[in-house]
Parts: structure tokens; C-alpha cells; sequence
């Protein structure tokens, strides 16, 4: 009896972390532009937060490595790989067309621009890229 009670209750927890897993996908999916918004109207796009949410999964992911069932394995594994497409597609579509590049750029490798350095412009700035 206590065999069957476990069985039971490892099932419900496989549903309860599935649906978890799909309403973290929503969020992306909604913060990626994908679905419409509360409003009914098209969102637009919100990567950083979109990347929170995936690092979250992927951390998820990560400290539940050797503890899921095969199906919440493959199913996280699915879903990461689906949202992070969709993010770096979002990414490409919010950056546009490509810049051109001049042949100053092209020759020294680095882009040449005609504005002159700010005064307080002596800051490093850093950037981080998930595309």
C-alpha cells in the first residue's frame, strides 16, 4: 500500500514541476512578444527580463540534474532550447537590419565614428551578449 501511496504521490509532484516549467515558459513567451498581453494586445519585446527567466530555468535545470524523472528531463530540456531560439530570434528582430560598414571599419576592424569622445565619457562600459 505504501508503494502504490509513493507512486501517487511522484506522479502529482511530475505535474506539479511540468506545470511550473510551462508557466515559467509563458512568462518568456510573453515577455519575448510572442503571446499577447493581459490587454489582448502584442507586448513588445522585454529581453533582459525574458533572460532572467531563462537563467532561472537554466539554473533549475542545473540543480536538478540527477533528481527528475525522464519525462521532466526531456520536457525542460525542450522547453529551454525552444525559448532560448525564440531569444536570440527576438534579439535579432528589436536589433534590425545590420549596420553598414564603411571601409574605415572595414580595413582597421573597429568602427570609426565622426562624433568626438564626451569629456565624461573615460568610464569603461561593459556589456554582457546572450546572442
Amino acid at each position: 500500500m505504501a508503494e502504490v501511496q509513493n507512486t501517487q504521490q511522484s506522479g502529482e509532484m511530475t505535474r506539479r514541476f511540468i506545470e511550473f516549467v510551462l508557466m515559467q515558459a509563458q512568462q518568456i513567451a510573453l515577455m519575448l512578444g510572442q503571446i499577447p498581453g493581459p490587454d489582448g494586445k502584442p507586448m513588445d519585446p522585454n529581453l533582459p527580463v525574458a533572460r532572467i527567466f531563462i537563467d532561472q530555468l537554466e539554473m533549475i535545470r542545473e540543480k536538478t540534474r540527477g533528481n527528475l524523472t525522464k519525462e521532466e528531463e526531456n520536457m525542460l530540456t525542450k522547453v529551454l532550447a525552444d525559448l532560448q531560439l525564440a531569444f536570440v530570434e527576438a534579439g535579432h528582430q528589436a536589433a534590425g537590419p545590420a549596420p553598414a560598414v564603411t571601409a574605415a571599419e572595414e580595413k582597421s576592424g573597429a568602427p570609426v565614428s565622426d562624433t568626438p569622445p564626451d569629456e565624461d565619457d573615460g568610464k569603461k562600459k561593459f556589456s554582457k551578449s546572450y546572442g
